[in-house]
């Protein structure tokens, strides 16, 4: 039987058990969308703009393990798709991205809506490549999904031009592949584990970095029993943010340029340090010189291009964290480091993060959130608000935290949380946003309503792009330039003293929810909170959107100026 090249792609969709196709369509890819009409296996989702496509497959992808699916159009809704392709490769999210393509016969000839998005992406995707032949259509969607699913996870690009998905060909679709060249490691070294295991039970102060790679392999139950079982400490990057359990007695906090006192100080101290699963990028080394300077490192992980990057490693181990955790469970037994433990707890009780600053503080709202969802998927935007929900969000099995660290991209907390919610539709889903990043993607506002999820989104309202503000006041002599956002054209361009006389925020975030059929809630004190909370937990068919007004300018603490020491962290005092 013959298909053509847009029923074979339906097919492998099937094939692949894509339950979301996260699609917005356009000439180049219409035969595609043609073949999925009527198609009941395969719910596409239109969102609003291709960006808001591309991070709630993200979001759908980190929050169910799942791969996630786009398609849309040639050049500008290729091009559209970039910022959401790098983020998604950054942080290891299998993604499989397809793009429609103007016909083999008329690439390279500047044709209408035509780019290379192949050599547009290919630094930041796992795999990115144009069919030219039909017959090799059904093998490089299935090398696709492999590609993107095994190894260290990531996007892959494929782009389709007109004439393949018309032409018809063999209807096979592979039930393996086997790629020549591509063999993602799947051992553990067991001399190298014996080696790692021989220094942490000769260690006095051994410590575990766990980093986001916990969460992609899923290992974070057997992460957990090896530190029950040796008593190790463990300290956290923001992407490894809920690997163990944030009120597990061994846990130290995050670790970075606004990690807790008591992880940087541990980094500073330890003699052995465990890392699983992360790149030791800048913003959780700061000075590289001066990370870890007593350390024996350790440094697990499936990547061998990120060991010894950027941090010299005594020990490398490449593998999955998942089988090199379950390696050292075989050999783990009690370590006798009491005096090590201690120390980490008094750091933990004298100097936690907390905000002094009076009045409904965003530590006050997420405590809130804490206490009102015991269990949840939470995205966030990027900017301050993501820092703070990084510090003082509550994550255990059932709480799991989404967000964009390795490429910061304001806009991804909103669209993330559809994908999630189509995802987990059993579990409620929270967004945790500053006035400015929810504005990036506010579009899928309408997305989510006629998908009827009841996600809740939590605005904490400052009326500044805070994250730079505050680096504008601490570093910059307070020149607030470009930051506020509820500047008018009259307002003075040297103003950096907000009062109540500045102007009214733009838009009126409650008026606009209600126009889209989400339901909008004003908070302004602390006793409006739970009310708050329990109306959107009660609204099951529409998002709810609740804007927090918080102080303008209040700051995320600690801080360690970046390029610095861990151990010149600001605002301890």
């Amino acid at each position: 039987m013959k298909l053509t090249g847009a029923e074979l792609f339906v097919k492998a969709l099937k094939e692949e058990q894509v339950e979301f196709l996260f699609a917005y369509p356009g000439g180049q890819a219409i035969d595609l969308f043609n073949a999925l009409y009527g198609e009941p296996d395969i719910k596409v989702i239109l969102p609003r703009h291709e960006q808001g496509l591309i991070h709630a497959a993200d979001g759908y992808a980190r929050s169910t393990g799942k791969v996630g699916v786009c398609l849309v159009t040639s050049g500008p809704g290729a091009t559209n798709l970039v910022t959401g392709i790098a983020t998604a490769n950054y942080d290891s999210v299998p993604l499989v991205c397809f793009t429609g393509q103007v016909p083999t016969g008329l690439i390279g000839n500047d044709a209408f809506q035509e780019v290379d998005i192949v050599g547009i992406t290919r630094s930041i995707t796992k795999y990115a490549v144009t069919v030219r032949n039909r017959d090799d259509l059904a093998d490089t969607i299935r090398k696709a999904f492999y590609i993107a699913r095994s190894g260290k996870p990531g996007v892959v690009v494929v782009d389709l031009p007109k004439d393949i998905q018309q032409e018809a060909g063999s209807d096979q679709y592979p039930s393996e592949i086997h790629i020549r060249g591509y063999k993602p490691n799947r051992s553990v070294h067991g001399g190298q584990i014996k080696k790692a295991w021989d220094i942490l039970q000769a260690a006095k102060k051994p410590l575990l970095l766990a980093g986001g790679g916990i969460m992609i392999a899923h290992a974070q139950d057997e992460l957990t029993r090896f530190v029950d079982m040796t008593g190790i400490p463990v300290i956290t990057t923001i992407m490894g943010k809920g690997a163990i359990a944030s009120d597990h007695k061994l846990y130290g906090g995050n670790i970075g340029i606004h990690g807790s006192y008591a992880a940087n100080s541990a980094v500073n101290a330890c003699d052995v340090l465990l890392s699983i699963g992360t790149r030791f990028n800048d913003r959780i080394t700061g000075k590289l010189e001066t990370f870890a300077p007593h350390a024996v490192v350790i440094h697990i992980d499936i990547d061998p291009a990120s060991i010894s990057r950027n941090i010299d490693v005594d020990v490398p181990i490449v593998a999955d964290a998942k089988a090199a955790i379950t390696a050292l469970l075989e050999k783990a037994v009690p370590l006798e480091i009491d005096a090590w433990r201690t120390r980490i707890d008094t750091w933990k009780q004298t100097y936690p993060i907390q905000m002094k600053h009076p009045g409904m503080t965003p530590q006050v709202i997420i405590q809130h959130i804490n206490e009102a969802f015991t269990e949840a998927v939470i995205t966030t935007d990027v900017g301050q608000n993501q820092l703070w929900a990084t510090q003082f969000l509550e994550l255990h099995a059932r709480k799991q935290l989404l967000t964009s660290g390795g490429l910061g991209t304001m806009g991804y907390g909103l669209p993330a949380a559809i994908g999630a919610s189509l995802g987990n539709p059993d579990r409620p889903v929270i967004v945790i946003a500053g006035d400015g990043g929810i504005q990036m993607n506010i579009q899928e506002l309408a997305t989510a309503v006629v998908q009827e999820l009841p996600i809740i989104i939590c605005i904490l309202n400052n009326g500044y792009l805070g994250n730079v503000r505050q680096w504008q006041e601490m570093f910059f002599d307070r020149r607030y330039v470009s930051t506020c956002t509820r500047y008018r054209k009259g307002c003075s361009a040297a103003c950096n003293t907000p009062d109540q006389n500045c102007p009214e925020f733009v838009p009126d975030f409650v008026m606009l929810a209600e126009s889209y059929g989400a339901k909008g809630i004003r908070v302004q004190n602390i006793s409006e909170i739970d009310p708050a909370l329990t109306m959107a937990k009660e609204n099951q068919k529409t998002p709810t959107l609740i804007e927090f007004l918080i102080d303008r300018e209040i700051n995320v603490l600690p801080i360690v100026q970046p390029g610095q020491s861990l151990n010149t962290m600001i605002g301890m005092e």
